[in-house]
C-alpha cells in the first residue's frame, strides 16, 4: 500500500479532523516562506518586537520589509491546497484550520474555522489604541513617502496584525488550539518545518493525546518519527488527492 492511500485510509476513518498548516501551503500561491533559502528572512533581517518598538531604526527598517513584500501578499490566491481544505470542512470532516500562516488564504478558499496564531497581514493596527486600517491603505501612505506610519488616533506606533519575534501569541487563541488539538484523533500537519515555538508545540500535543499524525511536508520535521503517514510530494497536489472521496 503506498503512503498516500494509507494517508487517504486514515482520512476516511477519522471523519473530524484538525489541519495545522505552515507557509508551505502558500508557496504555490506566489507567497514567499520565511526561513527556506530565497526566503523572506534571506533578503530582510526580522526585526524583534522589543526593537520594532524601542528603536526608531529597526521600525523603519520593519516597514521597508513589509513595503516590498506588499505585492507578493496583495497578489496571491488560494492553490487547491486551500481549496483542498476548504471542501473538507464544508463536509464536515475537519473542525478547524489552525494556521501560522498571515496571508488569508485558507478565508479566501471558503475555510470558515480558521486560528492565525500568528496574525494576518491584511490589517495594521496601533499598538497604544488598537485601532487597525486595512494593509492596503497603510501601503498607500508608504508608496507616498512615509516611512513610519503613525496612528491617526492618538499618534501611536503602527504594526501589522502580525506576531513578530519577541511578541507574545494572544493566550486565548493558544489556548483553543491547544483544546483543539487534544481533542481530534487526527491531524493533518502541512506545510511547516515545526520549529516555531509555541506553535509547534500544538501537533505534538495531538500526538501526545493520541491522534495520529499526517505530515505533508518536503523537508523532514522534528516531528516526523511521530508521524503515522509522510508526504513528501508537492502539497498543492498530495492534499487535493488525500481528500478526494
Amino acid at each position: 500500500m503506498t503512503a498516500l492511500q494509507t494517508a487517504r485510509d486514515l482520512v476516511a476513518a477519522h471523519p473530524c479532523a484538525v489541519a495545522f498548516t505552515g507557509a508551505g501551503v502558500s508557496t504555490a500561491s506566489g507567497v514567499p516562506d520565511f526561513r527556506s533559502p530565497g526566503g523572506i528572512w534571506s533578503r530582510y533581517k526580522p526585526v524583534p518586537f522589543q526593537d520594532f518598538v524601542l528603536d526608531p531604526e529597526a521600525r523603519r527598517q520593519y516597514w521597508v520589509y513589509k513595503k516590498e513584500t506588499y505585492q507578493d501578499f496583495a497578489n496571491a490566491r488560494p492553490n487547491p491546497a486551500h481549496h483542498a481544505l476548504a471542501r473538507m470542512e464544508t463536509e464536515g470532516r475537519l473542525r478547524a484550520v489552525i494556521t501560522q500562516n498571515i496571508d488569508g488564504l485558507h478565508q479566501d478558499a471558503g475555510s470558515e474555522t480558521v486560528l492565525e496564531l500568528h496574525g494576518t497581514n491584511r490589517r495594521v493596527t496601533c499598538i497604544r489604541c488598537a485601532a487597525t486600517w486595512p494593509a492596503a491603505v497603510i501601503q498607500a501612505r508608504l508608496l507616498a513617502g512615509c516611512e513610519m506610519p503613525e496612528c491617526d488616533h492618538c499618534g501611536g506606533i503602527l504594526k501589522a496584525a502580525t506576531i513578530s519575534f519577541g511578541q507574545a501569541m494572544p493566550a486565548d487563541l493558544l489556548a483553543v488550539a491547544f483544546q483543539l488539538a487534544s481533542a481530534v484523533d487526527l491531524m493533518l500537519v502541512i506545510g511547516s518545518s515545526l520549529v516555531v515555538h509555541p506553535a509547534a508545540g500544538i501537533p505534538l500535543a495531538a500526538a501526545r493525546a493520541g491522534a495520529r499524525l499526517i505530515i505533508i511536508n518536503r523537508e523532514p520535521t522534528p516531528l516526523d518519527g511521530l508521524a503515522t503517514v509522510i508526504l513528501r510530494e508537492p502539497i498543492e497536489e498530495a492534499l487535493p488527492a488525500l481528500v478526494a472521496s
